[in-house]
């Protein structure tokens, strides 16, 4: 159903022209004790701020709330264009009011990033999605329910200084500055869930995984970040794109023997991405390094020990066979089922068995068949260095590096170098799962999503269940790459979540 969405401006009023007060201190015990004993740097008060009262429209309400837009997030900053931040707080809880059982103590902090591509992405505002017929985005729809919203810009691949660490230590300062204002201004640092997609995505999870990890210590002191955690309370993940060092095992293991391709082309303009399809077909040569590639994934799965649900092994056989392709199977029978259950008409498919309204059976290949290869191998480590990921991990010194030991040992280019292996393993969740830090995860992969294989956010999500964690895992059915596409869903999880004791 279309929303009406009127965004409109409050008078443009200065808080200090206001007659209620910037920010009203936390009454909250443990968040006063917490910041007397960390006091926050003057240049990262957030009570040195003035916002403007602002409001929209969304299904007939109006929504009304205060803008304090870039907020520059450490005090070293390298590019304040990207290492700034835009906090939106619902006005009533500057008048001591509630909004849906929320107040200025209690409302949760609704973290979303704009990263994609690793490219570097400014803060987000509260505006209708163009590329969703014009409907709220997350920003707006998290200010309606009473969540503050706190939208950090990040720097990325595309500029020297954005290279990796640079984003997972942007997005980790924001929440520390979040966590060392929590007594200064309304919502609860204590319950922070991120939110990103693709790129956006992995670093979504991985702030809910490495969550004050010593590793990252030395970047943050280096740009003055607050003397705060960084940990994040959930995580929401649209098609993370993750676990770089294996992600090209995955894509060929998924798609191995499907040799044409529509790969897309990525014009970079700043933080805005065009994408353009261009049809071809793998080479012997690539076809070569799929069967490679392919071969080694079942040892690194096997290497993880994952088990499903009811705690059966996941495994592959040497061929590629087993209970973890199993596994995939019945995720996608499972998608299949959800979306014949509420009414979607599912046309005959040579890889999914559906009679009448049961989905019977599906089979993994002829599933990647069906969908089509989209990136030619390697898929992220490019031989020949033209991936973004190969440009994630360059330098000021090298533009474009090679990040595993495979495409460097077939790399094509002359004088090709290999990127650290400590700055590789801090781009990836997966590296700091553990028992402690965030227990809740939403993690959604669309089934027609061709960008990364299914398996590396099945992997994730299995191990992350395997540590403990309360996961959300699902492959919604026709869904593309892409994200925020389910919101209601989003913020009745994140609401169900926030509500625990």
């Amino acid at each position: 159903m279309s929303r009406n969405i009127v965004l409109s401006t409050l008078a443009l009023c200065l808080l200090a022209a206001c007659n209620t007060p910037a920010q009203p201190e936390s009454t909250d015990p443990q968040t006063q004790a917490a910041a007397a004993k960390h006091p926050v740097p003057q240049q990262l008060d957030f009570r040195r701020l003035q916002g403007v009262a602002q409001s929209f429209e969304i299904d007939g309400q109006t929504v009304h709330y205060r803008a304090f837009e870039n907020i520059v997030y450490v005090q070293n900053p390298v590019d304040t264009r990207y290492q700034v931040m835009n906090i939106y707080i619902p006005e009533a809880y500057f008048h001591g009011g509630s909004v849906q059982g929320f107040d200025a103590d209690s409302a949760p902090i609704f973290l979303p990033n704009q990263v994609g591509g690793y490219m570097p992405a400014a803060p987000g505002k509260p505006e209708p999605n163009t590329r969703n017929g014009n409907q709220p985005n997350a920003i707006m729809v998290a200010l309606s329910q009473g969540f503050v919203v706190a939208s950090p810009g990040a720097r990325g691949r595309s500029d020297a200084g954005g290279r990796a660490p640079a984003a997972i230590v942007d997005l980790k300062a924001a929440v520390r500055y979040l966590h060392a204002n929590d007594a200064a201004m309304p919502g609860r640092a204590e319950r922070i869930i991120s939110n990103g997609t693709s790129a956006g995505g992995a670093l979504s999870a991985l702030l809910g995984t490495s969550g004050n990890a010593p590793d990252f210590e030395p970047y943050l002191r280096e740009a003055g970040a607050a003397p705060a955690s960084d940990a994040v309370f959930a995580v929401s993940a649209y098609c993370p794109i993750t676990n770089l060092e294996h992600a090209d095992m995955a894509y060929e293991w998924q798609f191995n023997g499907v040799h044409d391709y529509q790969k897309i082309s990525i014009q970079n303009i700043d933080y805005r991405v065009e994408r353009k399809l261009v049809k071809g077909t793998q080479t012997a040569e690539q076809t070569a390094l799929s069967d490679q590639l392919a071969s080694q994934f079942p040892a690194y799965v096997n290497s993880l020990n994952l088990r499903d649900e009811i705690g059966r092994p996941l495994r592959l056989e040497a061929d590629g066979s087993g209970s973890f392709k199993n596994y995939m199977n019945r995720r996608l029978l499972q998608s299949a089922q959800l979306a014949l259950n509420e009414g979607t008409d599912i046309p005959e498919q040579d890889w999914l068995t559906v009679r009448g309204s049961r989905a019977y059976a599906a089979d993994f290949h002829g599933y990647a068949r069906f969908v089509g290869r989209q990136k030619t191998t390697p898929a992220f480590d490019a031989v020949d260095l033209s991936s973004g990921e190969n440009n994630l991990f360059g330098d000021e010194a090298t533009d474009k590096k090679h990040f595993t030991d495979f495409s460097m040992r077939h790399s094509t280019v002359p004088g090709a170098r290999r990127a650290d292996n400590g700055i590789v393993r801090l781009m990836n969740a997966m590296n700091y799962i553990g028992p402690d830090g965030t227990r809740h995860y939403r993690i959604r992969v669309g089934q027609n999503d061709r960008d990364t294989s299914l398996a590396i956010s099945a992997i994730l999500a299995l191990k992350l269940q395997n540590h403990g964690k309360q996961v959300d895992y699902h492959i919604p059915w026709g869904v593309a790459h892409s994200g925020d596409y389910d919101l209601p869903e989003l913020f009745a999880w994140a609401r169900k979540i926030s509500q625990e004791p």
